[in-house]
């Protein structure tokens, strides 16, 4: 598998700190755009450095447009779907690029998730996850990569 680099900015744009880009979230259980409160918001990034699997989409019918959250209170990953899997983002530790060393992060439940795509800058880590809700858009002051 081929990926291209998208190196982390310095300038991060700004935005709306109110607005609800997500549509549709999977935690404890599923919650429509209704649901997706500032509230329930302001829970979900306190509990990521504790450990959480969230998935959030942009389309409000669950089905594309995703982004899959996996913390174990040490370990972060950040996988963006798009168009229906035809592009897809994770977040990049250049630290460890080219290993084959395995976090302890199972994406789905099953697939391992190599360091290389999981960072332990968990702050700069919940900043990507509230930018996405807020945005709906890859966080810049975190390098990812881009599956070719």
């Amino acid at each position: 598998m081929d990926f291209e680099y998208l190196p982390k900015q310095d300038a991060i744009p700004p935005f709306d700190p109110h607005a609800i880009a997500v549509k549709y979230l999977e935690y404890d259980c599923s919650y429509g755009e209704e649901e997706i409160t500032e509230e329930l918001i302001a829970q979900l990034l306190r509990e990521i450095p504790s450990g959480i699997e969230l998935t959030l989409y942009l389309d409000p019918d669950g089905e594309d447009d995703m982004m899959e959250v996996l913390c174990d209170g040490t370990w972060l990953a950040l996988g963006f779907s798009h168009d229906f899997g035809q592009e897809n983002f994770y977040c990049c530790n250049p630290a460890f690029a080219g290993s084959p060393e395995r976090s302890p992060l199972l994406s789905g439940g099953q697939s391992p998730v190599l360091k290389e795509n999981a960072i332990q800058d968990l702050e700069a880590g919940v900043r990507a996850v509230e930018y996405f809700i807020r945005t709906g858009q890859l966080y810049p002051g975190i390098d990812w990569v881009k599956q070719l």
